[in-house]
């Protein structure tokens, strides 16, 4: 993957009128405290398949995710790719108490961001406290969400880590949104879901087109539509 990106510097408006600001770390800002932020903000563009950085690669930047969705993924060290999560927008990445990354983020659609050098962020977190929390919010959902998918991954069937994953992004693009829907948007590959859940593409793609036949959801371009939810609760509740 290349790692093609455009930058701008970002006029003051664009923070107050951003649609992430009120799902990201900068909700702790108020209007008057935007100025500091956008100071030391560039807005990127990230095409699909692109890289915003490389596992390894010195941790020199943060990024603040505002359109399309971000792979997150580790290489292990028998050359395995192992998922580790989908960045969506109000996402905050590469934050690192190491000097390098330790996973990759890779665009799975076209991608903007905020990108902040870590350095310049972080004096200004350590000047205000009440960003400093929200991080701090941000860190213990990454860990609840990090705790949830050990036990997909351990207990749960392929049906029921497939029910649990689409129910999760669900629920994720209701909150960027701002309303639910039975559509859920999937611009990341069937090998990706995969790689997330611990399954061979064959058994994703198997249980997909069985819950289609069953009409439980319809596939349509870049998603599903879930026709059953209450089936897919039940199966995630298992």
């Amino acid at each position: 993957m290349g790692s093609t990106s455009c930058a701008h510097v970002r006029d003051p408006r664009e923070c107050e009128d951003c649609s992430a600001r009120s799902l990201s770390v900068c909700s702790a800002l108020d209007v008057g405290e935007l100025d500091g932020l956008h100071e030391i903000a560039r807005s990127t563009f990230y095409p699909n398949r692109s890289s915003l950085f490389r596992q390894g690669e010195p941790s020199e930047f943060v990024f603040n995710v505002t359109e399309g969705v971000v792979r997150l993924a580790r290489l292990l060290p028998d050359g395995r790719r192992q998922i580790v999560g989908f960045a969506m927008p109000g996402d905050f990445l590469g934050v690192s108490v190491h000097a390098t990354y330790g996973f990759s983020a890779d665009a799975v659609e076209d991608v903007a961001a905020c990108k902040f050098g870590r350095k310049a962020y972080e004096d200004l977190v350590a000047s205000k406290p009440h960003l400093l929390k929200r991080l701090h919010d941000f860190s213990a959902n990454e860990l609840s969400l990090a705790q949830d998918q050990i036990t997909l991954l351990g207990r749960c069937t392929a049906e029921e880590r497939i029910a649990s994953f689409l129910l999760h992004m669900r629920r994720r693009w209701a909150v960027v949104r701002g309303k639910p829907s039975v559509t859920v948007h999937l611009p990341m590959s069937r090998q990706d879901i995969a790689d997330f859940l611990g399954l061979t593409i064959e058994t994703v793609s198997r249980t997909i087109s069985r819950m289609a036949r069953d009409k439980e959801l319809t596939v349509v371009p870049h998603g599903v539509r879930l026709s059953d939810v209450r089936r897919f609760e039940q199966l995630a509740a298992a």
